[in-house]
Order: C-alpha cells, then sequence, then structure tokens
C-alpha cells in the first residue's frame, strides 16, 4: 500500500468517525432556537438528542450482524443514505414529533459509519499498524466534540439552526460518494452467518452473563450516563440559566471536551504506575463527591457560571479515567467473542445514556438540579456496581 493510499484510506474513516459526533453535538447552541421556532421548550428539545442515543444503542447491535452478512460496503451504503433522508427531513421539520422520530432515524444511519469504519480498520491496515490507525481515530473522536458546538454556535447564530442539518446532509454526502469511489470492499461476506434473532441474541446473552463484563461494562456505562446527562441539560444550564450566547456556549463545551479528552491520555501515563482498577477507584469516588458538591451547591444557589465550569470539567475529567479503563476490563475475557462483547458494551453504554438523557429532559424546569441529580445518581450507582461486582469476581477466585 503506498503512502498516499494509506493517509485517503485514513482520510475516509476518520470523516466516517466523525459523523456521529458531530450528529450529536452540532446542533447543540440551536436548541432555544429550535424550541422558540418549533412552539415547545428545551426540556422537549433535549428528547430529541435521547432519541439519537437511542438509535445509536440499537445499531451497535443492528450493524454488526449484517457488516459480516453482507460484506462491508452495501450496510454502509443503505445507513448513509438513511442518515441523509433523515438529516433533510429535520432540517425542514415543523412540529417536535418529527424531529424526535426523524433524530432517531438519523442515528440508525450514523451506526452503520462509525460500526463500518471500527471494522475496516481490522480489514485493510496490517495488524501492526491497527494501534496507530486506531489512535488517529480516537483524535477525531476527541476533536470533534471541540469543533462541532463552536461551529453549530456560530452557524446557528449567522443561518439559523436548520442550515446545522444541511450541513449533516451534506457531511452525510461526502461520506458516501468518498466511500463509493475510495474505499474498496475490504470483507467477503459470509453467506452462511445466520441473522435468526436466536442466535445472535444467544451470543450477546453469553458475553453478558460473565461476571467481569457485567461489572466493567455496567459501571463504565452507569459513569459514561452523567456525560449524557450534562449533554442534554448543557442547553439549558449555560444558554437560560446563565443567560450566554451560542458562541460562548459552543466555546465552554469545547473547554469542557478538552478536559474529557486531556484526562483520557494522562490515563496512559498513570497506568505506569497505577492498575486500571485503582485508577476507576479513585476516579469514581472523585466523581460522586464532585457531583455531590455540585448538586447541594445548585440546590442552594451557590455557583455562578466559574464554579459551575469548574466542577464539570473536574467531573469529566474523571471520565476520562474510568471510560477506557472499564472498556479494557469488559473485553479482557474474551477472544472468540470479542466483536460481540464489544457491539454490547456500546449499546449497553449508549442505552444507559440514553435514560440519564430522557430523565434530563422530563423536568421542564428553568434549574440545574435535574441535571446534576442524574449525574448524582450516575456516579454513585456506578460506585456501587464496582463494589460488588468486585465482590463478585474475588469471591471466584478463591480456592
Amino acid at each position: 500500500m503506498t503512502q498516499k493510499r494509506y493517509y485517503s484510506l485514513i482520510l475516509i474513516l476518520g470523516s466516517l468517525t466523525a459523523l456521529g459526533p458531530f450528529s450529536i453535538d452540532m446542533y447543540l447552541p440551536g436548541f432555544p432556537a429550535i424550541a422558540a421556532d418549533l412552539q415547545t421548550n428545551t426540556s422537549r428539545v433535549s428528547l430529541s438528542l435521547s432519541s439519537f442515543f437511542i438509535g445509536i444503542s440499537a445499531g451497535q447491535l443492528l450493524y454488526g450482524p449484517l457488516l459480516d452478512r453482507f460484506g462491508r460496503k452495501r450496510p454502509l451504503y443503505l445507513g448513509l443514505l438513511v442518515y441523509i433522508l433523515a438529516s433533510a427531513g429535520c432540517a425542514f421539520v415543523t412540529t417536535i414529533d418529527a424531529l424526535i422520530g426523524l433524530r432517531f432515524i438519523q442515528a440508525l444511519g450514523s451506526c452503520a459509519a462509525t460500526v463500518a469504519s471500527v471494522a475496516m480498520v481490522r480489514d485493510l491496515f496490517p495488524v501492526k499498524d491497527n494501534a496507530k490507525v486506531f489512535a488517529l481515530l480516537m483524535l477525531v473522536l476527541g476533536v470533534s466534540p471541540m469543533v462541532a458546538p463552536t461551529l453549530g454556535g456560530y452557524v446557528t447564530v449567522a443561518f439559523g439552526w436548520h442550515t446545522i442539518f444541511l450541513i449533516l446532509l451534506g457531511l452525510g454526502t461526502f461520506n458516501l460518494i468518498a466511500s463509493w469511489l475510495w474505499l474498496p470492499e475490504s470483507y467477503k461476506p459470509d453467506t452462511n452467518l445466520s441473522l435468526k434473532p436466536k442466535p445472535i441474541i444467544n451470543n450477546f446473552w453469553i458475553v453478558f452473563k460473565t461476571p467481569q463484563f457485567y461489572t466493567y461494562a455496567l459501571t463504565g456505562a452507569l459513569a459514561f450516563s452523567g456525560l449524557f446527562a450534562y449533554i442534554s441539560g448543557s442547553p439549558l444550564l449555560f444558554m437560560e440559566i446563565f443567560q450566554v450566547s451560542e458562541e460562548t456556549y459552543g466555546w465552554i463545551f469545547a473547554l469542557l471536551a478538552l478536559g474529557f479528552i486531556g484526562s483520557s491520555q494522562v490515563n496512559t501515563l498513570m497506568l505506569r504506575r497505577y492498575t486500571s482498577e485503582q485508577l476507576i477507584s479513585g476516579a469514581l469516588i472523585t466523581q460522586s463527591i464532585t457531583a455531590i458538591v455540585f448538586l447541594i451547591g445548585s440546590i442552594y444557589g451557590w455557583f455562578g457560571l466559574t464554579e459551575t465550569t469548574a466542577l464539570l470539567f473536574v467531573f469529566l475529567c474523571c471520565l476520562g479515567f474510568v471510560s477506557p479503563n472499564t472498556s479494557a476490563l469488559s473485553l479482557l475475557p474474551f477472544t472468540k467473542n470479542a466483536g460481540s462483547a464489544s457491539a454490547l458494551m456500546g449499546a449497553i453504554q449508549m442505552g444507559v445514556g440514553a435514560l440519564a438523557s430522557v430523565g434530563v429532559s422530563l423536568f421542564a424546569v428553568k434549574s440545574a438540579v435535574p441535571t446534576v441529580s442524574v449525574m448524582v445518581l450516575s456516579s454513585v450507582l456506578a460506585l456501587t456496581v464496582l463494589y460488588l461486582g468486585k465482590k463478585k469476581l474475588k469471591s471466584q477466585h478463591k480456592p
């Protein structure tokens, strides 16, 4: 493979990887404008974010078997076409219910790009280069939450929120054309693979009932659901309670994303001195204390914009330590079912995150308390599951 070909493949796969984060984060600054245009409130608009998370959760379980059964490109084309049509629909909706439904369909489409890009890294690149390529794709995932809301803030002010979905439509179209022209079919379809629900469900059940998997997958998903609560509640928190502009909101979101990304990189260095288990425990204790302090302060009105941003920064930094370590420990027992375990872990994470997002959206009040309450619940439950799961694992390992 020539160097030019090598980097062109990475560029296309990186663009596919960015589709999901841009779809989640770019329209956040437009929440107040969407609420005003569709004659609703921001809490109701945030349900369109929850439906997107539900779509991603379902899509991860759907596309894994399809990509193995039909090859990589045909399911990818189908998903991108669904994404393009749903994005067009989102740009011209006239009711909030239509937006919520179309965002679910849009998520199902974007999920094809995410799952296919991961699978194609393994297909197209030598094993020795996989870690390097995945690191570059993770960089795209890290940069997207910093760029997308900031760009979305400026676009909303200049052209209106409808334009954001037209930009997403353009991004989906670019990915479809680029995949068709420049991505090779990297996997021969497995016609023997059954798509019947029973064997697929049985395979997922074998993975889920492994104690190490459910301990760390649930711990990671519960802790990570605090991020989903923050994303859902942040437009109301910053733009309605603290009255910051759409552009300023984008920059604050980028700063907080930097905390999460930066701590995940520091985690790599910390692993030289501490085990994954130690880092998870320490981060969850810190995260729980931070969230409880944040909740008490929110109830009594102690915190302004600066203090709120600082507490959220610490909370998200803790997730940067929890997420990579719980992911690694969840997948550790698997060799044969690693793909199913990875898909199930992602589905659990998105499913629990969607519940957290819905929990925030149910409270149509101009207060930080609902958002922070869900953050407290997610942190404390994660710590509880970790404690009980580790006791179970220790009892299994005793002679």
